[in-house]
């Protein structure tokens, strides 16, 4: 017996709704204003970065794209977040926000192309739309509300589809996201204090995740119950972590990325927590410690550490404006190609080692050792190498130093001591008129800090 595709398939779970019910619902609702006086946070920042982009493209119509939403599984979406661009533009960060386009015309005019919220006496979309719906997915500003609170224009998205002269889309154009990255490096008073709020609250994390050690030795994944932990206090916070959490134990510290989180914890080994939280205006912190999980490091495990130390102060010191970006990269290196030179295990010395043409050493440690901090992890990622990689640091970019040493457990180069051993050290700073700032100060560093900052939090007295 064939059956037909409407048997086949269930399309949505949701139940039909009669002419009764229909009527019923378009009826006797309350209004529910916002108030009148909510902005934006960092309001007065806006019309100026919208401004210096509609300079670089005088008499152009410029398009900046919230985003879409993107499915995770059937019916399901993953949770949205506005492009960082367009957050960057407008200030608005919210889940509430898929699908709206600012646009920038060639008078200099900002517009916010938006959805109307949907009318609860006809249609009925306020309760049937499972994407956009209020029922479903909570109240957004009507565009009047919308106006109050960016000080943009409002119009319906629908409006937007009927122009006939597009424009330059940001998510299609690479001269205009470049663009926009590269207006991006330099962090303004406003964006400073955000981030420093990301790190502050990303320190409390770490603290947590410290007293909830003993918990997570005993479950057989403590790396997720130490990614869990810190899940927690981000998105307590902020609007949720910045980027997915490394919670690496052991030699799953030598893998770069690991975010599968799915490892046991040993009280001989080491933990690498590389998190951060992002604040409601979607600016990240990106730290990492590497804890002893005993409370105390073995000689072998602090040789490693301090090593790594020893290159994140280097790399630090290089800090300064006018200094190239790459600068401090190469001092990490430097450090970190010469002790690994003093231990026997780079086979030739360190310059040699260092040199272009050979890069030995990266065996042992293979990425760089920091980049540009903000609204997105890796920051301004769409600026051209002569503004970024190949550029000078300048006053206000905000950046991490991240030098690490990642001691493959079968990489026979090796002494066996020294394998399956992952040390990362990554702190977030910000260029000032004569040096650097550290934003993450609070954190320790030294494995002597570390020992005691952790024992404090363990026994009830840190923290």
């Amino acid at each position: 017996m064939t059956l037909e595709s409407s048997q086949l398939h269930t399309g949505s779970h949701d139940l039909p709704v009669s002419r009764t019910l229909a009527d019923f619902m378009a009826g006797d609702w309350a209004p529910s204003p916002l108030p009148d006086d909510t902005r934006v946070p960092g309001f007065a920042q806006f019309a100026g970065r919208r401004a210096r982009l509609a300079a670089r493209f005088p008499g152009e119509r410029l398009l900046v794209p919230a985003g879409e939403l993107r499915v995770r599984s059937h019916d399901c979406d993953h949770r949205f977040r506005p492009h960082s661009a367009y957050a960057w533009l407008t200030g608005l960060t919210g889940e509430d926000q898929p699908g709206h386009v600012l646009v920038l015309e060639p008078d200099g005019e900002a517009v916010l192309y938006l959805r109307p919220r949907p009318p609860r006496d006809t249609g009925g979309a306020f309760y049937r739309d499972r994407k956009y719906g209020e029922f479903w997915v909570g109240r957004r500003p009507d565009p009047a509300e919308t106006e109050r609170r960016t000080g943009l224009r409002c119009a319906p998205l629908d409006d937007l589809a009927q122009n006939r002269h597009p424009g330059r889309d940001a998510a299609q154009d690479a001269e205009l996201a470049t663009a926009l990255s590269e207006l991006r490096l330099e962090k303004d008073p406003w964006e400073v204090a955000q981030l420093q709020r990301a790190v502050d609250h990303t320190v409390t994390g770490f603290e947590d995740v410290v007293r909830s050690l003993p918990a997570a030795l005993r479950h057989p994944r403590g790396e997720r119950w130490i990614e869990g932990v810190f899940q927690l206090r981000a998105r307590a916070e902020g609007n949720g972590t910045g980027y997915e959490t490394i919670a690496a134990a052991g030699a799953h510290a030598c893998v770069l990325h690991w975010t599968r989180n799915d490892g046991p914890l040993d009280p001989g080994q080491l933990l690498l927590l590389d998190a951060g939280v992002e604040t409601d205006a979607l600016y990240t912190a990106d730290l990492t410690r590497t804890l002893p999980l005993s409370g105390r490091f073995s000689p072998v495990q602090r040789r490693v550490y301090e090593l790594v130390l020893a290159a994140q102060d280097a790399g630090i010191a290089a800090l300064e404006p006018g200094a190239r970006f790459r600068d401090f990269h190469r001092a990490c290196s430097a450090v970190l190609a010469e002790g690994l030179a003093d231990w026997g295990v780079l086979r030739v010395p360190a310059a040699q080692a260092l040199a272009p043409d050979s890069g030995l050493y990266r065996r042992y440690t293979l990425c760089s050792s920091g980049h540009m901090l903000g609204l997105d992890v890796h920051d301004c990622g769409r600026a051209r190498a002569a503004q970024y990689l190949d550029g000078v640091l300048t006053e206000g970019q905000v950046l991490t130093v991240e030098p690490g040493l990642y001691l493959q457990p079968d990489d026979e180069t090796l002494p066996r001591e020294l394998r399956g051993i992952g040390v990362r050290i990554e702190d977030d700073l910000v260029i000032t008129a004569d040096g650097a700032r550290l934003l993450s100060g609070a954190l320790p560093r030294t494995a002597d800090g570390v020992e005691e900052w952790m024992d404090g939090l363990l026994t009830g007295s840190g923290g």
